[in-house]
Parts: C-alpha cells; sequence; structure tokens
C-alpha cells in the first residue's frame, strides 16, 4: 500500500473512532438525562401527592382548589394538570397511595411477627390493632378517608378510574384471607363465620369507629377516653370471633 492509500486509511479509521466516541459520550449523557429526568418526575410527583393529601386532610377536599396544590408542591399549576387532568384523578392517586403505603407498611411487620409463630387469633388481634394504630398515629389518614368517601359520593368517576383503589381494598381482603385461613388449621379463630362475613364486620365496624373519633363525629362526655373505648371495642370483636375455650 503506497503512503496515499495509507493516510487516506489513517484518516478513515480516526473519523470512525470519533464518530464511535461521540455516539458514546452522546448515548451516556443521554441515558443520564432521562435517568435523572424519571427521578425528579417522580419526586415531584411524590411531592404533589404529600402535599394534596396534607391540604385534604386538614381543609376537606372540595374546597381546596388546584392552585394550593400546587403552590405547596412547588410545581406551576400547568405542570399538576400535566400530572392530573382533573381534580378526582389526583384525589385518586392520593388515596391509593397512601392506603397501599401504610398496607404494606403494616403488612411487613404482621410478616416480622410471624416469625414467632402466631396463632390465627392472635394475627387476628394484629389486625384490630392495627385500626388502634390509625386512631393513635395517623389521624390525618382517617380524616382523609372521610373526606374522600363524602368526595367520591358526590363526583361521577367513572369505575375504570376507580380500580386502583379498589385493587389497594383487595390487598387487605387478601391479607385477612391469609389469616382465616391459619383460622381453618388452627381453630383459635371461629370460621362458622364465613370469610366475608368476618372481613366486612372487621373493617367496617373497626374503620367506622376510628374514623368518627378522628374526625370528632362522637358525642364526647368530659371523662370520655376514645382509646378505652376502642379498647372494648376491639375486646368485643376479638370475643365474638373466638373459639370457645381458647384465651385470648
Amino acid at each position: 500500500m503506497d503512503e496515499k492509500k495509507l493516510t487516506y486509511c489513517v484518516i478513515w479509521v480516526k473519523l470512525i473512532a470519533t464518530e464511535i466516541c461521540i455516539a458514546f459520550v452522546f448515548d451516556r449523557c443521554f441515558m443520564r438525562n432521562s435517568e435523572k429526568d424519571a427521578k425528579e418526575m417522580g419526586e415531584r410527583r411524590e411531592r404533589i401527592l404529600n402535599e394534596g393529601f396534607r391540604l385534604f386532610a386538614e381543609k376537606t377536599i372540595d374546597p381546596v382548589p388546584m392552585i394550593d396544590v400546587a403552590n405547596a408542591a412547588g410545581v406551576g399549576i400547568a405542570t399538576l394538570y400535566r400530572y392530573y387532568k382533573v381534580k378526582s384523578d389526583l384525589v385518586l392517586e392520593i388515596s391509593t397511595h397512601v392506603w397501599t403505603k401504610y398496607t404494606e407498611a403494616n403488612y411487613r411487620q404482621l410478616q416480622e411477627l410471624r416469625k414467632q409463630d402466631l396463632t390465627s387469633l392472635q394475627e387476628y388481634e394484629y389486625t384490630l390493632d392495627s385500626f388502634l394504630d390509625l386512631y393513635s398515629n395517623h389521624k390525618d389518614i382517617l380524616r382523609f378517608n372521610q373526606f374522600f368517601n363524602v368526595y367520591v359520593q358526590n363526583e361521577d368517576i367513572p369505575q375504570e378510574k376507580m380500580q386502583p383503589y379498589y385493587n389497594m381494598v383487595n390487598m387487605l381482603r387478601d391479607h385477612f384471607h391469609e389469616i382465616y385461613q391459619k383460622g381453618l388449621e388452627d381453630k383459635t379463630l371461629r370460621t362458622d363465620f364465613s370469610e366475608q362475613t368476618m372481613f366486612s364486620v372487621t373493617m367496617h365496624i373497626m374503620l367506622t369507629a376510628v374514623t368518627r373519633y378522628a374526625v370528632g363525629l362522637v358525642y364526647v362526655l368530659d371523662d370520655s377516653a376514645p382509646e378505652s373505648e376502642l379498647q372494648m371495642l376491639k375486646q368485643m370483636l376479638l370475643e365474638k370471633f373466638t373459639v370457645r375455650d381458647v384465651r385470648i
């Protein structure tokens, strides 16, 4: 190969190598920017959900305009509407987000306790204690839930948009199913009641009670002690669903 052709080859190889390097650097930068954008979008959405939850739990849902949520989250109103086309979309995602987060943490704790070989009755008691924990440590969730129920009843929300929320409720049902199935085996929990009946009674009675106390929809006497009254309600359900001669 003569010197001129060799020079052309060297130049050609250098050009190809340069293009490869440029493409590599571009891809890396684009990847980093995409990851950064995704992270920022996730953080922005989390702020919106957290601030929306705080405002709705404090002030109820209807009176709070979207601009207040945007300002509290530190985003523009146009950005908020890019995430949520209508207010009901935001409200539904907040409810699903908050309850999923609490339910998953609660279930992880139950999984840890199961290492101690709990009976089904003990696991059922843990479920009841979870409602008391909501009242003691998460009144904001209970207040939001009350306002959410009223809001949903007044809004014409398509069923398909409600599905993520229903999926969260089904997650609670699945967790309860595990407890009931254990009751069929260890005989410490009454299973002459159907699983659906026990789940429905437990959820409705306990959630209604702790919510009404949290929101203030109860007649309170000067010497009333909400925690003691809720403990009594818990004890009544335990006695109702405990197999006779099993020590609570």
